[in-house]
């Protein structure tokens, strides 16, 4: 069986779905492992050190129609599934959902439909690791949580990086500097890896969430948690924060405002499932803060958290506060990045690979792959109640 790592085209995309250790691991499975040739460059892994590891340069005309695997990061386009082989796994991020106003192709369908479209086509079986369940036995297999830890990490120290003053309190014979102050919305995973950050970095840190139980782990870091009547929240059966209703974003939002105007870093994280990001620091807030202070935006790619948020981009409003909205923060530790996403996609494999016929075992029924299957033997198969509405 045939497993080929494709390189990634989008400029803003560092990490790669296959490392040395990945395709040691893989080789030894009895999986015959291919890569294209500069796979691992963005992040720090040459060439050599795959042929090492047992795998084998291929190129992608040759590769794509004879794969029975293709591992990438970034979803591909239409245009490249129609190269693969019917019968053959797609296995990466594929981006199912389409968000109206940000994900839809201009002129034509989204290109999530599309690329759905294509699977359908071709009969190939797409598993999106978006789609993974948050459960005990697929906690291995869980890129969005292993790559939400990183990003949640990067926006503290790229928020440390541009800020005019330092965060831990020193003491010193000139004066004692006062710890800065970092507010957290969303204490998911990558709330949760930003409070300990910060925390270990030696700023005094806030975190709100919806959810009493993230506030419980955020005190359990040592954050302060800011309390907010909101009613009734609670969590989704995967874990998630529930959307709010309008009422309560407004609740949320007067109840944050201060913490905001006060804070010299302030770190978004809220992030809906398959929906446009909740809109929760407005321009008046930000118009609020002082000079200098720091707005992190872990939503932008999806609409953003902050008013005034560019995705892609850095802005200094009038005001002097800088909105920090770059897609991806986990792509600026490439490395770790991409070891942690291609050890999540072998850990997938491995778990379904049968060593007798040295294939993927195809158990419909089991909750890991009926969660992640997009689509199978030209059917989209996927019982997710977000695809039916």
């Amino acid at each position: 069986m045939l497993l080929y790592a494709l390189n990634e085209i989008d400029d803003e995309e560092s990490r790669a779905s296959l490392t040395p250790e990945s395709a040691r691991k893989l080789v030894a499975l009895g999986l015959e492992v291919a890569f294209e040739s500069g796979l691992g460059r963005s992040a720090g892994f040459a060439d050599e050190a795959y042929l090492g590891a047992g795998a084998r340069v291929m190129a992608r005309e040759e590769a794509m129609p004879a794969a029975d695997i293709v591992l990438h990061v970034t979803p591909p386009a239409a245009s490249l599934i129609g190269q693969m082989k019917a019968g053959a796994v797609s296995l990466g991020f594929l981006a199912p959902f389409a968000i109206p106003g940000i994900s839809d192709a201009s002129g034509g369908l989204p290109a999530e439909q599309a690329r759905i479209d294509a699977l359908i086509a071709g009969r190939i079986t797409g598993i999106s690791v978006e789609m993974m369940p948050r459960s005990t036995i697929a906690q291995k297999m869980d890129a969005i949580s292993s790559q939400a830890n990183l990003a949640g990490y990067v926006a503290v120290t790229l928020a440390a990086a541009r800020m005019g003053k330092v965060l831990p309190m020193m003491m010193t014979p000139s004066g004692t500097i006062s710890p800065a102050k970092v507010f957290i919305i969303g204490v998911g995973v990558a709330g949760l890896q930003a409070i300990a950050t910060a925390k270990r970095l030696g700023a005094r840190v806030t975190g709100f969430d919806t959810r009493a139980e993230a506030l419980e782990q955020a005190e359990s870091l040592g954050a302060k948690a800011l309390k907010i009547d909101l009613g009734d929240t609670g969590s989704t059966d995967q874990g998630y924060a529930r959307e709010l209703t309008q009422e309560q974003i407004a609740l949320q939002k007067a109840g944050q405002a201060k913490a905001c105007v006060e804070s010299d870093v302030v770190i978004c994280t809220a992030k809906l499932f398959g929906r446009r990001a909740p809109l929760l620091v407005g321009a008046d807030v930000v118009a609020g803060m002082r000079a200098g202070s720091i707005l992190v935006d872990l939503a932008a790619e999806t609409g953003g958290n902050v008013e005034g948020t560019v995705a892609g981009e850095e802005i200094i409003t009038a005001g002097g506060v800088r909105i920090i909205g770059h897609r991806r923060l986990e792509c600026r530790v490439s490395r770790d990045a991409s070891s942690m996403y291609a050890n999540n996609l072998a850990n997938f494999i491995e778990h379904f690979w049968d060593k007798e016929s040295r294939t993927l075992r195809e158990e419909v029924d089991d909750p890991i792959l009926a969660a992640a299957t997009l689509t199978r033997g030209g059917v989209f198969v996927n019982p997710h109640p977000a695809f039916k509405s």
